[in-house]
Formats: structure tokens, sequence, C-alpha cells
């Protein structure tokens, strides 16, 4: 396993340019930094805010959790907002994440299929619940397995995108992420000192040009 950093974080910046132009941004976010703020005047802090006071006009399109890094849609314009937007909600937009997680899967790959609710007794987590859950559906493969320590690297395909839904349908195979505080065991939180979750793909098509844009960004670990 290789050396582990924090992702990209320029001069503290909490994310780096990948993609410019007058209708789009594409960033590369640091883990540890809200997409959008929370509750409370404390997480008002955001990639949504820093960018924004960089690049005015500039509005979030999808999230990503506090503690993953890696690939994200910015739009510059209420129109390309609405357009990216609804490709994410068609489900057009590719997104493949990298995570190591504990132990060894079975399966080379798979598929899993896991309805997802608010935990509201241990907000933030969410839960399995097969009643009033939502539909959610992750594809896995496995890419490597590692021996020191016991872990295995995977590529995961997102079909649904529900809070923590990577996270929790890994959980849910037996392999929880390697530095998740939420819903890894002790041991396997104690394997780094980051959530080893990054979005190192994402595709869509830009709606002023027609043009398909993918993009990729290495996981820092």
């Amino acid at each position: 396993m290789g050396e582990m950093d924090d992702g990209p974080n320029i001069l503290g910046r909490g994310y780096e340019i990948v993609h410019l132009d007058s209708q789009l941004i594409v960033i590369n976010k640091s883990c540890g930094i809200l997409s959008v703020p929370g509750i409370g005047p404390e997480k008002a802090d955001c990639i949504a805010m820093r960018v924004a006071a960089e690049f005015a006009g500039a509005r979030i399109v999808h999230r990503l959790d506090r503690d993953t890094s890696g690939l994200m849609v910015m739009a510059r314009d209420a129109e390309t907002h609405r357009k990216v937007s609804m490709q994410f909600e068609a489900r057009t937009v590719r997104k493949r994440y990298t995570a190591l997680v504990g132990g060894h899967p079975i399966h080379d790959n798979g598929k899993i299929d896991l309805p997802i609710a608010k935990d509201f007794d241990r907000s933030p987590r969410q839960k399995i619940d097969p009643v009033h859950g939502r539909p959610s559906v992750t594809l896995y493969e496995v890419v490597e397995r590692i021996e020191t320590p016991l872990s295995a690297r995977v590529h995961l395909h997102p079909q649904t995108g529900r809070s923590h839904q990577l996270r929790l349908h890994l959980l849910m195979i037996g392999h929880a992420i390697l530095g998740d505080d939420l819903y890894a065991s002790d041991e396997i939180r104690a394997l780094s000192p980051r959530l080893c979750l990054h979005a190192d793909q994402l595709a869509f098509t830009n709606p002023a040009t027609d043009e398909f844009l993918a993009f990729e960004s290495a996981a820092p670990f």
C-alpha cells in the first residue's frame, strides 16, 4: 500500500482546478472539507463557499462527503446548473470511486442492492432499512488484494447517490473502508489517518457544446 496523504490541498485552498471554462468548473476536492455548509457557524466553511469566492456565481451540482476526496463538477450559471443536474437525475453521469477496504472480499466483483435510510437515533449515520429505505445500488470490483495490512483496493460504481452509500454498502458485505470513523471497527479505522475513499473518475456532457467530458484523478492512497 502506497504512502497516504489527504489529497489536493493547494496552499490550504481545499481543492485544485482540473477543468475551467465559461460554464463549468471541475475540481479535485481535498479530504476533510464539507461540500456545502452544515448546521451551525462552525460548519459554514465549505467547497461551495470557497469556489464561489473565487468564481462568482459558481454553484454546487452534486456533493461528496466531507472526508471523501476527488472529482466534483460545479456550474457557473443557472442554466448550466439545471442541465448538468438533469444528467445526474437521469443517471447518465459516469462516476467511479476507488477505496481501500479491510480484508479480502470473497468475490472479485458484485452488486450490492440494499435500501438506505437516515438513522435518526445515531445521526449523521445512515442505516439499511428494507421498509423505509430508498433504493440504493453499488457495483464493485476488486482490483488489488493487499497482504499487509490485510486489505483490498476496489473500484466502486454507484448506481444511486444516497448519503454514505458506499461506506455503508461496503460495511454490509463485511469490508468497511480504512479510516472510516463512522462505520469501521477500531481496528479498520486505525489502518489509515483518513477515509480511503476517492472519486477518481467523472464523465458527463457539456450542455453548451454537447461535448462528452471525461476526467480522472488518481487516488492519493
